[in-house]
Parts: C-alpha cells; sequence; structure tokens
C-alpha cells in the first residue's frame, strides 16, 4: 500500500451508483459499521473502520468528509472521494492505495464515534439530556450523512445492539463536546438558540461541569441570552457559575438583567466581592438594586421589580401605547399594567393593556383608569400579597410607599415563584415542561 498526501473531501460526490452502495432511502448503523471490514474492489480486507469524520452544517446533516480506519497499530485516513460503496456488510474503496500516516485531526472536524457516540446531547423536544447510543448513516445525492440518533437504552434481551431500534432526526437534537471549533460553525440562533432560556438553564443545572462550560461558551456569544439564562437559573448554580468570574464579568452580565434578579444574585457572591460588583454596575441600575437590597426579602417590597409603565394622568391611551412600543428593554409581564400619575407623583389609577386597546385612543388616563387600585406596601409579607392578587385576578401589584408613589410593581410570575415550594417541579420521569427559576429569595 503506496503512501499518498491527504486529499480534500470532494463534496457532492454521489456515491449511490457505486457498486456496493445503497439507495437514498436506507439507512445504516454506525454501531453496526464500526465493526465491519474496509475492503478494496477486489474484495480483499484492507483494514478496520475505526471512525467517520464529518463537517457540522447549520440547517443541513453533517456530511461525511471522510473515514477513520485502522490499519495494524495505525489510525489513518481515507477521504470519502476513495469510497465506492457502504453497506452493512463492510465499507469498499475503490484502491487498496492508502495513505499511511497517523491519522491527525483537523480543526473543526467532528468523529462521530469518539465525539458523539456514547456522549450526552440535548433532546430538543424534552429539554433533556441524553445518551447517543447509535447514529444513523444515509445515502443522498450529496453524499453520506448522519441523518438520524438512537437514543434508547436497550433492553436486557437485546443484548446491546441498536441498529434494530427506531432513530429520531438529527435535527431533534444538539450536539454537546468539548470541540469549541466545530461547534462554533454552527450559528447561536440556529443551535443553543432552538430552546428558551429556561431550558437551557434547567440544562444546565442537570449538566457536568465539562457539559456545562460547553453551553456556557455558547450563550456567551450571545450578552443578551446569556443575561436571560442566568436569570433563570437557581440561586446556587447562579451562585457557582459566577464565581469563577472576575468581577468585571459578572458585572457584565448582571447589567442585563432585571433589577430584582440582579439584587438575588449579588447577595449570593461572597460578601468581599459584593460591593466591588456593584459598584461596576451602570449608574441607574446600581440606584434600582441598592434600592431593593434595603427590602426584606420575604415582603412586597422585597418581590417586586422596578420596571413599570408610568405617565401624567392628564396623557392619552395612545401616548402610553406609544411608550410601551419603545419600552424594549424592560420586562414585558410588567408592562400589561398601565399606571397613571397625579401631578404630585402619586399613583392615580391602573388600566389593563387589553382594554387600553380596546379604548378609543384619544382616550386620556384619568378618564379610563380604574381610580381604586388594588395596591400593596413594601411590608406586606408573600401571603398577603399571593392572596390579593389571586382575589382580583391580577398580573401586577403596584407596591406604594406612605405617601402614595409607586416604588415598583409585583408580576404574577414573581408572586408565583414566592409563593410554590421550591421542590413543586419534581414530577414524573417524562415530563416535558420547564420549571421557572428557584423560589428561593435573597437572604441577607
Amino acid at each position: 500500500m503506496a503512501g499518498s498526501l491527504r486529499r480534500e473531501p470532494t463534496e457532492g460526490i454521489n456515491v449511490n451508483t457505486a457498486p456496493g452502495a445503497l439507495t437514498s432511502e436506507t439507512e445504516l448503523s454506525l454501531a453496526l459499521l464500526l465493526r465491519r471490514a474496509v475492503i478494496d474492489a477486489k474484495d480483499k480486507s484492507l483494514a478496520r473502520l475505526e471512525d467517520v469524520i464529518v463537517k457540522l452544517r447549520n440547517d443541513e446533516y453533517p456530511l461525511l468528509s471522510g473515514l477513520v480506519i485502522r490499519v495494524g497499530g495505525s489510525r489513518i485516513f481515507v477521504p470519502m472521494a476513495d469510497v465506492i460503496g457502504i453497506d452493512e456488510a463492510s465499507v469498499r474503496l475503490q484502491s487498496a492505495r492508502l495513505d499511511l500516516r497517523p491519522f491527525t485531526r483537523r480543526e473543526g472536524e467532528v468523529l462521530l464515534k469518539e465525539d458523539v457516540l456514547g456522549h450526552r446531547l440535548i433532546d430538543i423536544a424534552h429539554s433533556a439530556l441524553v445518551k447517543a447510543r447509535d447514529i444513523r448513516l444515509k445515502s443522498t445525492p450529496e453524499g453520506w450523512v448522519a441523518s438520524g440518533l438512537d437514543v434508547h437504552r436497550h433492553s436486557w434481551f437485546s443484548f446491546g445492539a441498536h441498529e434494530g431500534h427506531a432513530a429520531r432526526d438529527w435535527h431533534d437534537f444538539l450536539l454537546l463536546m468539548g470541540n469549541q471549533k466545530a461547534l462554533q460553525s454552527l450559528s447561536t440562533s440556529t443551535w443553543i438558540g432552538r430552546l428558551k432560556p429556561a431550558q437551557i438553564a434547567k440544562i444546565i443545572e442537570a449538566a457536568s461541569t465539562q457539559e456545562q462550560n460547553v453551553l456556557l461558551a455558547q450563550v456567551h456569544a450571545d450578552p443578551e441570552l446569556e443575561a436571560d439564562v442566568f436569570e433563570e437559573l437557581d440561586e446556587t448554580h447562579q451562585a457557582q457559575l459566577l464565581k469563577g468570574r472576575s468581577d468585571q464579568d459578572v458585572a457584565d452580565v448582571l447589567s442585563r438583567m432585571r433589577a430584582d434578579d440582579v439584587a438575588d444574585a449579588v447577595m449570593e457572591l461572597p460578601q468581599n466581592r459584593r460591593l466591588k460588583v456593584l459598584e461596576l454596575l451602570p449608574p441607574a441600575q446600581n440606584t434600582k438594586v441598592l434600592t431593593l437590597l434595603g427590602y426584606n426579602p420575604a415582603t412586597a417590597g422585597g418581590l417586586m421589580g422596578t420596571d413599570f409603565l408610568a405617565l401624567p394622568e392628564e396623557r392619552s391611551i395612545a401616548d402610553a401605547l406609544n411608550m410601551l412600543r419603545t419600552a424594549t428593554t424592560q420586562q414585558p409581564e410588567a408592562l400589561t399594567t398601565i399606571h397613571s400619575l397625579r401631578e404630585d407623583g402619586t399613583l392615580g389609577g391602573t388600566l389593563s393593556l387589553v382594554r387600553a386597546l380596546q379604548l378609543a385612543p384619544a382616550t386620556l388616563l384619568r378618564d379610563a383608569v380604574d381610580a381604586d387600585p388594588v395596591v400593596a406596601r413594601p411590608e406586606d409579607d408573600i401571603i398577603a400579597v399571593t392572596t390579593r392578587m389571586a382575589d382580583f385576578n391580577l398580573l401586577t401589584l403596584p407596591v406604594l410607599d406612605p405617601s402614595g408613589r409607586v416604588l415598583g410593581i409585583i408580576t404574577v410570575d414573581d408572586a408565583l415563584e414566592a409563593a410554590i415550594p421550591n421542590d413543586w417541579y419534581r414530577r414524573e420521569p417524562g415530563e416535558t415542561g420547564v420549571r421557572p427559576r428557584a423560589v428561593e429569595r435573597r437572604q441577607a
């Protein structure tokens, strides 16, 4: 077997018409192929298939770019251009001439056996971690692709065989592997961006340290997504993951989070770091956080957020809706109620967003709002807050200071988090929902 230079894989080659190739409807088991021989066109056994190399692509199946075969004690590379057929019995090459130099992985290459098979990955539909137990390969007009994954546990009588299991589509899963160069070839929007922040947080909490590093590296590429994910993490994991970052890095993440969530996160930091991180926050956010830190976490003051929509009562509904359109950085749940303010700055009334859309845009807020709104005081406890919101079917509850000015509002999601036991989400296996961030509030 003469040596030759390692050739670039030829994309678009059609091996389906070659001897031994299967139809485009056939899928082969990688686990089965790894036990098969590599032969030449004359049926002479040359080597054993060791691994399969693929190129990851955003919206398409990974394309096979080459094989790794074992000849004696060496692993060598075979480009797909040299493969004339793959079937259940063997991998057939067009020639016995091989490049005998040891195989060296190139940057961005993914090896299906080494990187994927037997490793955990993300099941998107169930937002859960599962193990890749087999990989399906399929012949297409552009070449062989990795088309499916089998994540079933084998039963006791199947003796570890997976080729008989039904596989699911490759795109139903997200890879979790240390090959960052390969993952970086995929855009965040088509990879980790396919999950909601709460789902990503749930997976991070269940992941190993290495898996967490992969996930965090991906979400870090999108600062807004990173902030949303950290908001959804429970306090223990949030503190653990922020602990290893510099004060500036922590402040960068917190600067994109809601003030009430920042207050919770700051209190989970070691005491000697809290003031340093607070000083690195934008001045406006720093003021809001310091205000919230002054309240008991088990009271309305500790539950409230500082995002809310408020206008002078002589303004119109049209003005309120225009302000709503530009409030893109505020918590959406806090914008379901419009608050009117009297001339002295005290709360004049509240108006639901739905009701506002039903009224004429020119209607003045003083003529549209409920002039006797349900409110809370900063010292009201959690039971009083949640009972009041339930009794009056409120999505938000304004919290007023002694003079009647709005300090902040409590949203229904924050009220629920405070009222529901921490382990409420521990349901039977197989549940597909996602839980909100943990309900433990900051402790002084």
